[in-house]
C-alpha cells in the first residue's frame, strides 16, 4: 500500500508494549509513545511547523517517538493513517479539516488506537480527540498594539479559508484594535489554500493600494507585500521578526507543546482522549501568547496591552470567540 509522502523521518528508539489494548494497558513510564504525524502540508509551512516543533520537542524529551509524513494529499489522507494504525503507531496525529467523514470512519476501525486531529467539527467515541488552533488572544492584544501605529486607520488580513479557526483569529485581532480605535475600519481577504505565499502576497497589496497600513497575516506571503510597500505587519503562529525586521512589529504566537503534553499523558494513564483538547492552546496553559518588538511601540500601549494580557491570564478578561466570516 502506497500513498503520497514528501518526506519521512523517524525519532527515537524505543517502542511503547502494546500487548493490551490502549485504554486499558498499564503505564510503561520508562517508554516513550509511538507518534505518528500526517502532515498535508510541508512541514515548514506555518501551522505545520509548530505542531512539528512540538513533537520534536517531546519526541527530544524522551516523551514520544515520533514519525512523520508530510503533503499527504487528501485522497490517500485515510490510507497514510490505516498505514501508521497498522504499523503500531499508539497516537495519530493528523488535521482532517477536508476528510473529517473518512478520518472518523478509520478511527472505528482501530478502536485500540488514538488519534488527535485538527478538526472543525468534534470527538468521536473513546479514541478520536480534536483540536483547534486557538492564537486569538493573542491576536487580540497584536490589535491592542496595533491600533495606535496605524496612520490611516485602516487594516487588513490575508487568510487561507474562512473556517471557524481562521475566522475567530481575524475577528480577534480586529477586536484588539477597536478596543483602542473604534473607529477603524477593516479588509479582508481569504486566498483559498494554506500556502501559496505569492497569492497571499498579492491579496495583501490589493489591501495595501486600499488603503491598509497595517497587515495581520494569518498566511505566509503577507509579511513580503508589506515590507515592499513599506508599510507595517503582524505575524500569525511563528516569530516572522527575525525575517522581517522593521516591517513585522509583533506575532501571535502559538505553542502546541501543552497540548502534546496533555493527550500523551491521557494516553500513558490508559484514559480515553475522545474529546476536544482545545483549551489547551489557551493563554492560561501557556499555548499563546503575544511576541512584539518594545522599540516599535509606545509604553503607553504596551502598558495597557499588559494589562489586558494579565487579565486573560487570571480569567478576569475573555476574548470573544467569534467564528462568523469576516466581513
Amino acid at each position: 500500500m502506497t500513498f503520497a509522502i514528501t518526506r519521512r523521518r523517524f525519532l527515537g528508539t524505543a517502542a511503547l508494549a502494546a500487548s493490551a489494548p490502549l485504554f486499558t494497558r498499564r503505564a510503561f513510564a520508562a517508554d516513550p509513545v509511538k507518534v505518528a504525524g500526517i502532515h498535508g502540508d510541508p512541514v515548514e509551512n506555518a501551522w505545520n511547523s509548530r505542531i512539528h516543533e512540538a513533537l520534536l520537542s517531546a519526541a527530544n524529551d524522551g516523551l514520544i517517538e515520533y514519525t512523520f509524513s508530510e503533503g499527504v494529499a487528501g485522497t490517500d489522507y485515510a490510507r497514510a493513517m490505516r498505514e501508521y494504525a497498522d504499523q503500531g503507531a499508539q497516537l495519530v496525529w493528523g488535521q482532517s479539516y477536508a476528510v473529517e467523514t473518512e478520518a472518523r470512519e478509520v478511527a472505528a476501525d482501530y478502536p485500540e488506537t488514538a488519534f488527535l486531529m485538527g478538526s472543525s467539527g468534534g470527538p468521536s467515541g473513546d479514541n478520536f480527540g480534536v483540536f483547534g488552533t486557538r492564537n486569538h488572544e493573542a491576536a487580540y492584544l497584536a490589535g491592542m498594539l496595533a491600533a495606535g501605529l496605524s496612520k490611516t486607520g485602516t487594516f487588513g488580513s490575508v487568510g487561507g479559508y474562512p473556517i471557524p479557526e481562521v475566522n475567530l483569529l481575524i475577528n480577534a485581532f480586529r477586536l484588539g484594535v477597536k478596543e483602542v480605535k473604534p473607529d477603524a475600519k477593516f479588509l479582508n481577504g481569504f486566498i483559498g489554500t494554506w500556502f501559496d505565499p505569492p497569492k497571499a502576497k498579492e491579496a495583501a497589496f490589493a489591501q495595501i493600494d486600499a488603503g491598509a497600513d497595517i497587515l495581520f497575516g494569518e498566511r505566509i506571503g503577507t509579511a513580503d507585500a508589506a515590507k515592499e510597500r513599506s508599510v507595517l505587519a503582524i505575524g500569525s503562529l511563528i516569530d516572522y521578526m527575525p525575517r522581517y525586521p522593521g516591517t513585522v512589529f509583533a506575532n501571535a504566537m502559538w505553542y502546541f507543546r501543552p497540548t502534546v503534553d496533555a493527550i500523551v499523558a491521557d494516553v500513558i494513564a490508559g484514559k480515553p482522549v475522545g474529546r476536544d483538547y482545545t483549551e489547551y492552546s489557551f493563554m492560561k496553559y501557556g499555548g499563546n501568547d503575544v511576541l512584539f518588538d518594545t522599540a516599535a511601540v509606545s509604553a503607553e500601549a504596551v502598558a495597557a496591552m499588559e494589562a489586558k494580557r494579565a487579565a486573560i491570564k487570571d480569567g478576569s478578561f475573555t476574548v470573544t470567540i467569534d467564528e462568523t466570516e469576516p466581513a
